[in-house]
């Protein structure tokens, strides 16, 4: 599911704290140089409104929106078969692989974003031909319980993913998507409450906000320079010219 393909609208409350102090821009900066190194690689976590939350859970509530409302019908069938032969007849198969390729070669990156239940998003970028496990593989540094068992998914309609030996690209996840996180727990066991979060180690959870306070916005300069006043250039005076007396036609010597 790529960024945007979600009918529930998506707003983000992210924290516009800029800051002046540069030990305090520099500060974020070390704390997200480290985690980047602990983690292999950089990135960021900030929080949704509750609106997109609400949102979002109406459109993927099974009892209010059930997988009927998704059926693939014989229109879509037949409008889809018809539009392949018409490709077949119009390109090769060659011509078709090179198409391909062109378009998987302009995409360099992937940018995933995992939602939790208690409003957390994190962001993290892959190569589009980085498997998802790797996304997993982060999780799993990233997570409070990661002795839990999780999965992830997109929606809508809601689909577990569980093929993490496919690539970003093939998946739909080039150049970006979002998909969600949820403990895989049977109800009534004794750890279902993680449900309830956090999600998120506390160490992960402070990096909220922290990219923006690392974009050091450069003050003003407090003393304008002096403004250069060039010479004005020297305007010579410009002298009438002299006129020759003019004779008239009527005066013979």
């Amino acid at each position: 599911m790529r960024i945007g393909a979600s009918s529930a609208p998506s707003f983000v409350k992210r924290r516009r704290l800029i800051s002046s102090d540069p030990m305090e821009a520099e500060i974020a900066k070390a704390k997200l140089a480290a985690i980047a190194e602990r983690l292999g690689r950089e990135i960021r976590v900030f929080e949704t409104s509750t609106t997109s939350s609400t949102s979002e859970k109406v459109s993927t509530n099974e009892e209010e929106v059930t997988d009927d409302f998704y059926e693939f019908t014989a229109e879509d069938y037949y409008r889809t078969l018809s539009k392949k032969k018409n490709d077949t007849f119009l390109k090769t198969r060659k011509i078709r692989e090179a198409e391909e390729a062109a378009r998987r070669a302009r995409i360099t990156k992937a940018v995933i974003r995992v939602r939790f239940p208690d409003n957390y998003t994190l962001e993290a970028k892959f190569h589009p031909s980085e498997t998802l496990q790797s996304l997993i593989d982060l999780l799993m540094k990233v997570i409070s319980r990661p002795e839990l068992p999780f999965y992830i998914y997109t929606t809508p309609p809601k689909k577990q993913i569980k093929d993490m030996s496919q690539d970003f690209y093939s998946a739909g996840f080039a150049p970006g998507a979002i998909v969600y996180f949820s403990y895989d727990l049977p109800k009534g066991d004794d750890s279902a409450s993680a449900n309830l979060g956090p999600f998120l180690q506390d160490e992960i959870r402070s990096l909220n906000g922290l990219d923006l306070i690392s974009e050091q916005v450069e003050s003003p300069q407090s003393a304008q320079e002096p403004a250069v006043v060039e010479p004005s250039p020297n305007v010579q005076e410009v002298k009438p010219a002299e006129k020759k007396p003019v004779k008239p036609k009527w005066f013979k010597r």
